[in-house]
């Protein structure tokens, strides 16, 4: 599988292998410009696509034909729509993982209480989740996951083992941060989308025709519409023999250090 290593490994005997073209058979220094734009496409590609794996090993679903799948939600703790979506996964006795920012939980520090009373798994989304985060080095990133699990233990006394980075985007300084703060990285294969502007008919057909045994979902805890999506897709789950369990059983790894 390609992963950064292998591209920059690449990169330099693409390099080397034009370099001496040049010097001997006299070639055009434009193919120079080959293994640079193949790199550059790569190490964008890499870094948007979290199943890639190719800065760090992420753990968006399962293979398996057991019909087991788990549901996740990001960005909260939200006020409002967190303890609706608490409510639904309630009425339907299903656990879930929530991947919290650390700047919302001030406030919303009973919603947290909630969450781990009821059962489900809390996760790591950074403290800031800011639109630059990706260009933080190794140091910023430790902070920005400390500060978070920091936040989380002195609510409920434990400390997060899953990370799920902004964006889905990884870097080198988020994979060598997250490596070194032991986290294992959760990420998702099918993306709800729920945060744009689709109705919520949308939004539930593109999630339900993508369910398979095994799979991670990603919803946001931060809309009504998604409180909506979510039932369509629990009452899909529940037609069709699909048992929803939490990210640590379906993938054997404990939630908590």
């Amino acid at each position: 599988m390609l992963n950064f290593k292998i591209a920059s490994l690449c990169f330099v005997i693409e390099s080397i292998t034009i370099g001496l073209l040049y010097h001997f058979l006299g070639i055009s220094l434009w193919w120079f410009f080959v293994p640079i734009l193949s790199y550059k496409f790569f190490i964008i590609w890499g870094s948007a696509n979290i199943q890639s794996n190719f800065y760090t090993k992420a753990y968006c679903s399962l293979t398996t034909e057991e019909k087991q799948i788990a549901i996740t939600f990001d960005d909260g703790p939200h006020f409002e729509f967190t303890p609706k979506i608490l409510s639904i996964l309630n009425e339907y006795n299903t656990p879930a993982t929530f991947f919290v920012i650390g700047k919302n939980i001030q406030g919303n520090e009973n919603i947290i209480r909630k969450i781990d009373a009821a059962g489900h798994t809390i996760g790591n989304h950074t403290f800031s989740h800011s639109f630059f985060i990706d260009f933080k080095g190794k140091t910023g990133f430790m902070i920005e996951l400390n500060t978070t699990s920091d936040l989380i233990y002195d609510i409920i006394k434990k400390r997060m083992n899953y990370f799920r980075p902004p964006y889905g985007v990884t870097t080198p300084h988020l994979a060598s941060a997250s490596k070194a703060l032991k986290y294992d990285i959760i990420g998702w294969n099918i993306r709800s989308l729920d945060t744009t502007a689709d109705s919520e008919e949308k939004i539930a057909s593109r999630v339900i025709s993508q369910v398979k045994p095994g799979a991670i979902i990603l919803f946001h805890d931060t809309s009504e519409k998604t409180a909506q999506v979510l039932k369509q897709t629990l009452n899909f789950a529940k037609e069709n023999g699909f048992k929803i369990v939490s990210v640590e059983e379906l993938l054997k790894m404990k939630a908590y250090v």
